[in-house]
């Protein structure tokens, strides 16, 4: 056996304890996980200097590197997000239906555990906490591989994790992180069938679509967010330049972060210098189409790949529109599917954008960085889920359970 197959076997055996294990003994394993994070805080944080001077010698950007970057605040987040996750309700053993037959039968069907999930991810550490205990907190195994740039920030954080499991009666292995960061490591957990009920890739586009493209375990896609929000014409433009600088700008490097801007013909000769200079305010690159750029010279040219690109940093591609409808045709010719926004003052047409917009959130005047399981009330999440099936948007605990159905008879026979 290969070492992820070892992996796969210990997690599976582990499997059969957690989905019965009590709401209570989950609950308590999290809030110890929650307070070992803090305890150790200063080993995960010198760990994480670590894989940052590594990124900043091999020129990794200023924006991965706050991906990649922990703090003492973020430490503490990490911590808070997992008690949050301690405290919200078991979804396990839920009666989702519930009825009887005329033959007599009885029937339930009952939430349980996905099983074992398998987590692709990048540069961003937090995952590793946030992941094992959305998993746990809904009886299910983990194992998880991140990238290279945070190996040390993981390895430090996931040994924390294993040994406050352990402390409050848990198998350490209820989570694993693979060592191996290299990509003959993500190939095979991509193959590893009879081990992963379902694998989940979290950071860019490439990695997503490899793993959607190559994985013979099932698969569900989150991430990339090629977001846009469109100005209509009947804008408030002070609104439409904070939100649009807000959802631009407050952490660029993540999928919920605004990266394209749409304006109506109408209003750009006023909306768009007051938008565009607040978001060049924010050191914000501007690639606009000629139409953005006869009105706001300060512009680079948006090439044809502008419109289909998730930057992940401080640049924006720009383009004027003559219509609602033009609008939500470019959006849905090159949108991920993952939150779109209207800023309008005109109902109808924030009505006709958030049904015709096919994306997992579509926001009406609100910034697209609200597109979180937190901010949402589901509390922390694994990922934003782009597809329809198994789950869509935020997912949070509620969204890592399938069902099984529970049939009881006295004799019957077919």
């Amino acid at each position: 056996m290969t070492e992820l197959e070892k992996m796969g076997a210990r997690a599976r055996a582990v499997a059969k304890t957690l989905r019965t294990i009590s709401a209570d003994s989950k609950t308590t394993a999290l809030e110890a996980v929650a307070s070992a994070i803090i305890e150790h805080a200063d080993t995960i944080l010198s760990a994480n200097a670590e894989d940052l001077t590594d990124a900043k010698a091999n020129g990794m950007s200023e924006s991965m590197q706050d991906r990649l970057l922990l703090t003492k605040e973020r430490i503490g987040d990490m911590s808070a997000g997992v008690m949050a996750v301690s405290k919200w309700p078991d979804p396990v053993g839920k009666v989702l239906e519930e009825y009887d037959r005329p033959n007599g039968l009885h029937i339930k069907k009952v939430s349980v555990p996905l099983g074992v999930i398998g987590i692709i991810f990048e540069s961003r550490p937090n995952v590793t906490s946030d992941c094992a205990a959305l998993c746990i907190r809904a009886g299910n195994v983990v194992i998880l591989r991140g990238g290279k740039e945070a190996y040390r920030s993981n390895l430090a954080i996931t040994k924390v994790m294993r040994k406050a499991l352990t402390g409050a009666g848990l198998p350490e292995d209820c989570v694993q992180l693979v060592t191996d960061t290299s990509r003959d490591s993500a190939t095979e957990m991509m193959n590893l069938t009879g081990y992963l009920d379902v694998l989940i890739p979290r950071g860019g586009a490439g990695l997503i679509r490899s793993v959607v493209d190559n994985a013979k375990v099932p698969v569900i896609e989150t991430g990339a967010g090629n977001c846009h929000i469109y100005v209509d014409k009947a804008a408030d433009i002070d609104m439409a330049a904070d939100i649009v600088f807000n959802a631009k700008t407050s952490r660029p490097s993540v999928c919920n972060a605004a990266e394209k801007l749409l304006v109506h013909r109408a209003i750009a000769d006023k909306a768009l210098p007051v938008i565009a200079a607040k978001l060049q305010s924010g050191n914000v690159e501007l690639h606009g189409d000629p139409a953005s750029k006869t009105i706001f010279s300060h512009m680079k040219a948006a090439t044809d790949e502008d419109w289909g690109r998730e930057y992940v940093d401080l640049i924006m591609g720009v383009k004027v529109v003559d219509s609602i409808d033009e609008a939500i045709d470019h959006i849905e010719r090159y949108s991920t599917h993952h939150s779109d926004c209207i800023i309008t003052e005109d109902q109808s047409a924030a009505e006709k954008f958030m049904a015709g917009v096919d994306s997992a959130a579509v926001y009406w005047n609100a910034s697209t960085r609200f597109t979180d399981g937190g901010e949402m009330g589901l509390g922390a999440e694994i990922g934003i889920s782009t597809q329809k099936l198994h789950a869509r948007g935020p997912m949070g605990v509620n969204q890592l359970v399938t069902y099984k159905y529970e049939i009881t008879g006295h004799g019957q026979t077919r």
